[in-house]
């Protein structure tokens, strides 16, 4: 099954035995970041194209209104994967080191921390968004039937919240263990089912943007079952053995395992958080540019969604190898494999953003019906824009990784702060009062990468985030940041 093919998987190796014959990369090290990024890129591509197809399917059944409702909804949703993801990010760094440095019991400990970690924090945001739907959404918006629909939406989806936080602390747990091909069947597999429920309850059942919420909760609890009896069986029908098993048995509310996991992942939350709350004052910027321009937006985001998978696979992927290496004591080679993935995803990226952007506008009409529509020749340029930032986008999230690995996630947290805070929002907002017009809308996306991705490399090229790293390292002493 592993052999198969896949075309993502091929054209990564075009790319990295292209760049290894330049001398930029080693050929070893191609192949394993491509086994570890491969099936995370095409995870995110599953779930980011569920997302894209959620937007057309409302669209298409209800109209732009109900668009511009799940796209209000789409960052009260987000909080679930800043929180999830940011403390899988301090599983995937304890999880590697330890599985470096084959510490199989510590490694047990620190995933089921995890777990109860993420519930505990998940469980009251979820409690919020069931019973505040209304007042949340409409702080984002004054037309009532807006309101509505994302309120409906949001009431529903909350209680995904949860599920949506554990299938990333899963889907990191395989990643640290050298294993990226189960959480891609898994996740890959939970989107494939989140669009097939969609368009029964949206189309079959007449539910509207409830039935759209719906499906997203059932795959999402769908995903997290199929995760929790791998972990506890340690194989999975049709997969085999897999190389972690974790006993249910045992402590869960270690001390230190969660004062790790809190001190590296809550500067990633607020990583993640920067994205998720900018996007309330982002939507309201671009709201001023008119209702033609929030759609061509809430498209182009959707398709940046997609472009971006790329930085998933080898954010992650440089995350694990540096990780394992960091936790075997080979800092040499943890900062090659760091280097060599930078370069990796840059020209990766610099490939997907030219094939979307030979292909933008017959992608952009996937989204509408009405061949003539004015958010059509917007959402086009905003797109190719993407195009370019992109590239910026190679570099932020390559450079995260090893960082992620170390323990050393402040920098990327003021990195991103900086970027969408100091120059992102300012400029759009400036697009949207000032002769700047919709320029500022296409200098915001470059802003939102290029920004970020200056601060990470310094941070990166300095190296202290190796010495960082000793503090995590299983029986390591505690090092001076």
């Amino acid at each position: 099954m592993r052999r198969l093919p896949n075309p993502i998987r091929l054209l990564l190796l075009w790319i990295g035995f292209g760049l290894a014959r330049l001398g930029l990369l080693r050929r070893d090290h191609v192949k394993r970041t491509t086994e570890l990024s491969w099936p995370r890129i095409v995870t995110g591509i599953a779930r980011m194209s569920k997302n894209a197809v959620d937007v057309a399917m409302v669209g298409i059944a209800i109209g732009p209104l109900a668009i511009s409702g799940v796209g209000l909804a789409s960052p009260f949703w987000g909080i679930a994967f800043s929180l999830g993801g940011g403390f899988a990010a301090g599983t995937i760094a304890l999880v590697s080191q330890r599985y470096g440095a084959d510490a199989h019991d510590e490694l047990a400990q620190a995933i089921r921390s995890s777990v109860l970690l993420v519930v505990v924090v998940t469980i009251p945001v979820m409690t919020v968004f069931h019973f505040f739907p209304t007042q949340l959404i409409d702080v984002l918006s004054s037309d009532p039937q807006v309101v509505d629909l994302g309120a409906q939406y949001l009431r529903v989806l909350s209680f995904g919240v949860p599920f949506a936080a554990l299938n990333l602390i899963g889907s990191r747990i395989y990643i640290g263990v050298d294993d990226a091909w189960t959480p891609m069947l898994l996740r890959s597999g939970g989107a494939v089912a989140n669009v097939a429920l969609n368009a029964v309850f949206i189309f079959e059942l007449g539910m509207g943007v409830t039935g759209a919420a719906l499906g997203t909760v059932l795959a999402n609890v769908l995903v997290t079952t199929t995760f929790v009896v791998a972990l506890l069986s340690g194989r999975l029908p049709g997969v085999g053995a897999l190389p972690v098993q974790v006993s249910p048995i045992g402590r869960y509310a270690d001390l230190e395992n969660l004062r790790q996991l809190v001190k590296i992942g809550v500067p990633v939350i607020g990583r993640n958080m920067v994205w998720t709350v900018a996007k309330f004052p982002m939507l309201a910027i671009v709201g001023m540019f008119g209702s033609t321009v929030l759609a061509a937006y809430v498209i182009s985001r959707r398709i940046w969604g997609i472009m971006n998978t790329p930085g998933w696979g080898f954010a992650l992927a440089s995350s694990s190898l540096v990780g394992q290496e960091l936790g075997a004591g080979d800092e040499a080679e943890a900062e090659s494999y760091a280097r060599g993935v930078i370069v990796f995803s840059v020209a990766t990226y610099a490939v997907a953003g030219l094939l979307v952007g030979v292909f933008a506008e017959p992608i952009v009409r996937l989204f509408v019906d009405n061949p003539n529509d004015p958010a059509v020749p917007i959402a086009v340029a905003l797109v190719y824009a993407a195009c370019f930032a992109v590239v910026g986008q190679g570099v932020k999230s390559a450079t995260a990784g090893p960082l992620d690995a170390s323990g050393d996630t402040r920098w990327p947290f003021y990195s991103q702060v900086l970027g969408m805070f100091g120059f992102t929002i300012p400029v759009a907002y400036l697009g949207a009062t000032t002769a700047l017009g919709l320029f500022g809308l296409y200098l915001s996306f470059a802003a939102e990468t290029f920004v970020p991705a200056a601060i990470n490399y310094y941070r990166f090229s300095t190296g202290k985030w190796k010495a960082i790293s000793r503090e995590y390292r299983p029986d390591q002493p505690m090092a001076d940041d």
